[in-house]
């Protein structure tokens, strides 16, 4: 007779239980929660509250209780927050796929609501579910550089969020106890409702106990021939999320580390070696940038506030207090290098030189010559501003700035995400946004 999925004898694998189910629940617990808190504090990088330059989610209204202004030390704490978000969301996509296929034969489950508990624990999963998914396929987009999805990733990414940590808190707060009894079973060594794959210790065959009537859909009743032990099956998910991390997280070293980092883009063009030998994201070609326009006889920075505007030319910048600061550089797709020994003007002397008063530098808007792309405008907070290690860099490493680096200059700050580092700086405004 031929099984419907509705039938629980449909699905036959002897791996699918409490056990199994619960072990990676637990893993996924700890390792979304990561995930959310530091996607959270990515968000609140990017200032969003100096509206409406960097706000990209202009209509999170309550959902942005949170943010603050973000801090400047430690200097690395951005490459930190995001280089575990990323790094870990897709080392736990094998934990993730694992757990979804775990838990399959619950979409079909008949009847399809038993009680009011199971139909809030059903409706979660379907938003936990729909939003994990939605997640992490756009995540992983984003990493590549493949930005297929219809609108901002912004936006949906934040949203999408919400949506799933919501479904998610409320998945594990109807699910806990039995996760709980069913991990104190497996200390115990207890079998998970499913006949075990081979002899106990001691010889015995193990012997299923009855299927529970609280998971009519995990335990098949006919189940299959065992093909993987159930720790070959941990192990089997373990040995993926490793691999994935051995081919990720050698974007946030510099040198030949970087180059096993087989799914993390290494930018436009390679960086080649020497001083301006470090990652490179976006080129100049790539964002429109001509030698003619960034030329000594050309370019021309333009900088305003309270006492007027002047101008400045590159050998005009040279010649005002220089000032140097070992700070990283660190992207939203995660990647990040090493400390960079950048030299330039500080913001705050920017600042000085068209009237507001030493320490009482506020916030700035940067705009770049670049014709396209996101943030060819993006503004600074005030505490940024008037941080002493905060640059608008023409040197980095003892030699000029590349033109992939932002040649003429380009803004450095502690602790920013890269887009606000801003490259290939035409105009600074002083005031506050």
């Amino acid at each position: 007779m031929e099984r419907s999925p509705t039938s629980p004898a449909f699905w036959r694998s002897p791996l699918r239980g409490p056990w199994f189910t619960s072990l990676l629940g637990v893993v996924l617990l700890a390792g979304i929660t990561v995930l959310f808190v530091t996607g959270l504090l990515s968000y609140a990088a990017y200032n969003p509250d100096l509206s409406p330059v960097n706000d990209k989610t202009p209509d999170k209204g309550l959902l942005g209780f949170y943010l603050f202004p973000w801090p400047t030390d430690p200097p690395w704490l951005y490459r930190l927050t995001q280089g575990v978000h990323v790094t870990l969301g897709i080392a736990l996509v094998p934990v993730l796929l694992a757990k979804l296929w775990s838990v399959v034969p619950r979409l079909f489950q008949l009847p399809p609501v038993r009680s009011v508990a199971h139909a809030l624990e059903r409706l979660s999963l379907l938003l936990l579910v729909g939003g994990v998914l939605f997640e992490f396929v756009t995540g992983v987009l984003n990493i590549q550089l493949d930005y297929v999805f219809p609108g901002s990733f912004y936006p949906l990414h934040f949203y999408g969020a919400w949506v799933f940590f919501a479904a998610f808190a409320v998945h594990v707060a109807l699910r806990a106890p039995t996760a709980v009894r069913n991990l104190r079973r497996m200390r115990a060594g207890e079998e998970d409702g499913a006949p075990p794959p081979g002899p106990r210790a001691g010889g015995r065959e193990g012997v299923a106990p009855p299927v529970s009537a609280e998971e009519p859909s995990l335990v098949s009743p006919d189940p299959a021939e065992p093909t993987v032990s159930r720790r070959g099956a941990v192990w089997l998910v373990g040995g993926g999320s490793l691999l994935l991390l051995g081919t990720t997280v050698g974007q946030n070293f510099d040198g030949p580390l970087r180059r096993t980092a087989l799914l993390a883009p290494h930018g436009g063009a390679e960086p080649g070696s020497g001083p301006n030998g470090f990652q490179i994201n976006k080129t100049a070609a790539a964002r429109g940038i001509s030698a003619a326009e960034t030329s000594e006889e050309a370019w021309r920075l333009v900088v305003t506030g309270p006492s007027g505007t002047v101008r400045l030319s590159r050998a005009e910048l040279a010649e005002l207090p220089l000032h140097s600061a070992a700070l990283p550089i660190a992207c939203v797709e995660g990647w990040s290098t090493s400390d960079q020994w950048w030299r330039g003007v500080r913001l705050r002397d920017l600042a000085a030189l068209v009237g507001h008063e030493p320490g009482t530098a506020p916030d700035v808007l940067v705009e770049s010559l670049q014709r396209h792309g996101a943030f060819r405008r993006a503004a600074l907070r005030a505490n940024q501003v008037r941080d002493p290690r905060s640059l608008l860099a023409l040197d980095v490493n003892g030699e000029r700035l590349s033109p992939d680096h932002g040649y003429p200059a380009r803004i450095i700050v502690p602790a920013a995400p890269g887009v606000l580092n801003t490259k290939w700086v035409a105009r600074m405004t002083f005031g506050d946004l």
